[in-house]
């Protein structure tokens, strides 16, 4: 496995080494009140990672943080039932889920 990941890290430093190298004319990116000046491959490498942030975070919002929370909910059920004597019923679940 960690193989694996050397081998996409290695692939991943040598695109993005290939792009910056085949990208090299001066851009100037104006801002509100101050301008950047790079280059057109650092631009587009800069862009891509902030894409692949923003959309991990977009993930974890929309996804993971839900299922976290139910998870939550399922495991302090089940500890209270694990709890509860043999003769009662346990309370059924409520249809509403929380959405």
């Amino acid at each position: 496995m960690k193989v694996v990941r050397l081998l996409i890290l290695l692939a991943v430093l040598v695109g993005g080494l290939i792009i910056g190298s085949l990208n090299s004319q001066p851009l100037d990116i104006s801002l509100a009140f101050w301008v950047l000046k790079t280059t057109s491959g650092v631009a587009i490498i800069v862009s891509l990672l902030l894409g692949a942030l923003l959309g991990g975070a977009l993930v974890a919002a929309g996804v993971v943080i839900p299922l976290y929370a139910k998870l939550r909910r399922a495991s302090k059920a089940a500890l209270v039932a694990s709890r509860a004597p043999a003769n009662q019923v346990p309370p059924s679940p409520s249809p509403f889920d929380g959405r």
